[in-house]
């Protein structure tokens, strides 16, 4: 099966289409730009889904659905949002057979529309903080699109906020990044670089922008979350206005976040290998895989119920599958598997059942041990999370070894073309310094981090006074 995949190092971008088609994950669709996700990569989906879904609750957010389609009017209230989508933008004028009154939007993301509704809901100080969140899919006319990354129409969550003052929209703004942090880390495995977006790359019609910014095995960075402090931009656009306990009235304070289907995209370029996909287990859509291993009939009947056995001990505490098809070896179940990024793979033959015990192989690097059958379930739960932590600690080493210090603007250059990754640099702050080095090296700043990187010093580029660095790379 991995004769089929490109290997890396031969073509990184062919390998990352390879696995996900070979694996089954998704694949083109008749309409150009767009993708089908079929189960493994929508199982995946879910499971990110369920998480963040948790967690947002947790913090008291609600799930709510807005409408496909927006007037075309309504982008044109926030001058500076309707510019930063009109290249991306799908418009239906017509329907039913007849042109419509009034062009249709189909939505690139909710803003609008949302607070259309909350101008409607929002009376007084008593009815805020609104905390919304919705699941849905969103159309972005995209020219260059790439599966999971990038593509016309994907799936994801957009969170919507109104509060009472500038002070709480930032405080939630920063909740949620923490939230994207610590999900990225603990469920993902991926470590990221958190910070704020300079001007120029910010959210269009945002105060501010925050981002996480993780590292692909090609050293490219991915933006893979951003939470945006919108002000009273919508708020004012829109006329949401609340009544202050003084009886005087002001805008409400808004934000808005969110990830996509790019997570999963994410989890393949993070964590993949010339063999496949390799899920981390706390999102695996099939945690475990029972193989069984025989010659003859009588081998087959006593290692099978031994197989099953074993998969209703852990039912409930892990999904697990057991593999008892007789069409194809063993090897090539292995290999299936493999592709399929199951963490953790469970073989017994008949040597296995003589011992009482399965041989367990991980699918992060194929590091074989003995767990017994009795009280299975004990060993099996405790090497899933050792492997989910040991996913998480190569991906730091990876971080770390791939974040370096550039001191001149050539350190810059000739780093991003023999090394790549991500480079902390002094910056003056200047738009102009940054799209030169942009349209110079294309590389651009992923994110000016929270705290840290207060020291004084002299911009790569102009030499001009600077008193913080930033994070550079070039990314997708």
């Amino acid at each position: 099966m991995a004769k089929v995949i490109t290997p890396r190092q031969e073509d990184y971008s062919r390998w990352y289409t390879d696995v996900i088609i070979q694996s089954q994950m998704a694949d083109y669709s008749p309409v150009k730009g767009c993708m089908v996700i079929r189960p493994l990569g929508y199982a995946l989906w879910e499971a990110i889904q369920r998480e963040l879904d948790a967690r947002f609750k947790e913090t008291g957010h609600e799930n709510a659905y807005f409408p496909l389609f927006i007037p075309e009017s309504f982008l044109h209230k926030e001058a500076e949002h309707v510019a930063g989508f009109a290249p991306e933008l799908a418009v239906v004028t017509h329907g039913g057979g007849k042109e419509l009154e009034e062009a249709l939007i189909v939505r690139p993301t909710s803003e609008t529309i949302i607070y259309a509704m909350f101008a409607k809901w929002i009376r007084s100080y008593r009815d805020l903080p609104v905390l919304i969140n919705q699941w849905a899919n969103v159309v972005r006319w995209e020219m260059r699109t790439r599966l999971f990354l990038r593509t016309t129409e994907f799936l994801w969550q957009e969170g919507h906020t109104a509060h009472v003052s500038e002070a709480e929209a930032e405080e939630e703004a920063l909740t949620i990044l923490e939230i994207y942090r610590r999900f990225a880390e603990e469920h993902m495995a991926i470590p990221v670089y958190t910070g704020v977006k300079t001007e120029s790359e910010r959210f269009a019609g945002a105060l501010r922008t925050y981002s996480i910014e993780a590292l692909m095995q090609d050293k490219k960075a991915l933006q893979a979350g951003t939470s945006h402090n919108l002000g009273q931009n919508f708020a004012k656009a829109f006329e949401v206005k609340y009544q202050t306990k003084d009886g005087t009235w002001e805008h409400v304070w808004s934000t808005s976040w969110g990830v996509s289907t790019r997570l999963v995209g994410a989890l393949v370029m993070a964590h993949g290998d010339d063999n496949g996909v390799s899920f981390p287990p706390r999102l695996a859509p099939l945690q475990v895989v029972i193989v069984p291993i025989w010659k003859t009939d009588e081998e087959k009947s006593r290692i099978a119920e031994a197989a099953r056995l074993a998969a209703e001990e852990l039912k409930g505490a892990c999904r697990v599958k057991v593999d008892l098809r007789d069409e194809v070896s063993p090897g090539w179940k292995f290999n299936e598997w493999e592709l399929k990024g199951v963490p953790l793979r469970l073989e017994i033959g008949p040597r296995d059942l003589e011992k009482n015990q399965f041989t367990a192989v991980r699918r992060l690097d194929r590091r074989k041990t003995a767990v017994p059958r009795d009280g299975l379930l004990a060993h099996v739960g405790p090497l899933l999370e050792e492997i989910q932590a040991d996913m998480l600690e190569k991906g730091r080493a990876f971080l770390r070894e791939n974040t370096r210090d550039a001191k001149s603007y050539d350190e810059l250059k000739r780093g991003l073309e023999e090394t790549g990754g991500f480079f902390r640099a002094h910056w003056c702050g200047s738009a102009d310094c940054e799209k030169r080095i942009k349209d110079e090296t294309k590389a651009t700043i992923r994110c000016i981090p929270l705290e840290g990187n207060r020291e004084d010093g002299t911009c790569l580029r102009c030499n001009g006074a600077s008193r913080r660095w930033v994070y550079f790379a070039r990314s997708y």
